[in-house]
């Protein structure tokens, strides 16, 4: 296989799509959808959801969303005693639809906030029907109170696992040949452990189950990974650059996507780092960006790229994140991909000129 050395986004192939939302984290499932987490928008409407799945139809530059009418709604602007959810890691195999929706403390502003756990709500027939992780009926009012027994993970060692994203391996997760699904997050909420990777596997069947969830703890000297159920056993799979995450507003940094490049026989691996002011606010400048890639889905990981000013056609005032690789937009020599991102710029007015759906196509640069 050819090595991936380097890669190029291509700024003239930018699109940007008035839907308004952002993270945008996707899967995609046995009947040809790819069902995406759309955060804090409103699509093409009027109301307003702290997290909504869409069904993202069609391929660039002509793309399109599909209204999933059954999912309760998360209304945004709520109580500041209502707990909020936001849907970031989304996961389909056969008829089975999993969103892991990540949950911060309270109050929720003006400071203070951090993620606190992971709630997992599940689709038995890719979206007609949503059931809690105990398959009870998907109830938003029933979340007021938040504990062990009903989230997934909460209150976790260090916040670790509060942001949730999951190895996307192709249509229906085809290209997965151990049986296991694998889930990433970032291992904290300070920089020196929010930089940190995380990781669990759990077998395909056994998702809902939390006590089948095993942390990766280390490397092997053969190139295998060390696992433990024992969450406080867990280390570190890759660390990031230090000095990108914020601590006013919630931390939030370093939530990587990570695709399985199937022509190339790689996995890829994208992740932001925030670009804070002196007092620790967010979005005080231009967002790290980088690209990794790795044999395996635990690495080692080997940087491709690294932007530390990310900024789509040069713009000064972009304030982008949550870099997300397609799996459904992979080239078939897997030679190309295209890039979706959130753009924070949404406080230019009721325009949302850039909190929208942006995408453009990236070439990797093999060795020759």
């Amino acid at each position: 296989m050819p090595k991936i050395v380097g890669l190029k986004r291509l700024d003239d192939t930018i699109q940007r799509i008035k839907f308004v939302g952002d993270n945008w984290l996707m899967t995609w499932a046995q009947n040809g959808k790819v069902y995406t987490n759309l955060c804090d928008g409103r699509g093409d409407g009027t109301t307003t959801w702290n997290t909504r799945p869409f069904i993202l139809n069609g391929s660039p530059p002509d793309v399109s969303f599909e209204f999933i009418p059954t999912f309760p709604d998360l209304i945004a602007g709520e109580a500041p005693n209502v707990n909020r959810y936001y849907g970031f890691g989304i996961f389909a195999h056969g008829n089975n639809l999993y969103s892991y929706l990540s949950t911060p403390s309270r109050p929720f502003l003006p400071s203070g906030a951090k993620f606190c756990g992971v709630k997992l709500v599940h689709s038995p027939d890719l979206g007609k029907t949503w059931k809690n992780q105990d398959g009870s009926p998907m109830v938003y009012e029933q979340w007021h109170e938040r504990n062990r027994s009903n989230m997934l993970f909460f209150n976790e060692p260090g916040d670790a696992f509060s942001l949730i994203s999951v190895l996307q391996m192709g249509r229906n997760y085809e290209h997965n040949t151990d049986g296991y699904v694998y889930v990433y997050s970032p291992n904290g909420s300070i920089d020196g452990t929010m930089n940190q990777l995380a990781m669990a596997r759990v077998k395909k069947g056994k998702v809902l189950d939390r006590a089948s969830y095993e942390f990766f703890v280390a490397h092997n000297a053969d190139g295998s990974a060390k696992w433990d159920k024992d969450i406080n056993r867990r280390g570190a799979a890759h660390t990031f650059p230090s000095g990108w995450v914020n601590v006013m507003y919630h931390p939030y940094a370093w939530q990587p996507c990570v695709v399985y490049n199937a022509p190339l026989g790689v996995y890829m691996m994208s992740s932001f780092g925030m670009a804070s002011d002196s007092q620790g606010m967010w979005f005080a400048r231009p967002s790290y960006l980088g690209f990794w890639t790795a044999k395996t889905p635990w690495g080692p990981w080997t940087q491709i790229h690294e932007d530390k000013a990310w900024m789509p056609r040069g713009d000064q005032n972009a304030r982008c994140y949550q870099p997300q690789i397609a799996p459904h937009w992979i080239a078939p020599d897997g030679k190309s991909f295209w890039l979706i991102w959130t753009d924070f710029q949404e406080i230019k007015g009721q325009g949302l000129p850039y909190y929208c759906f942006n995408f453009q196509k990236v070439d990797l640069l093999l060795e020759t």
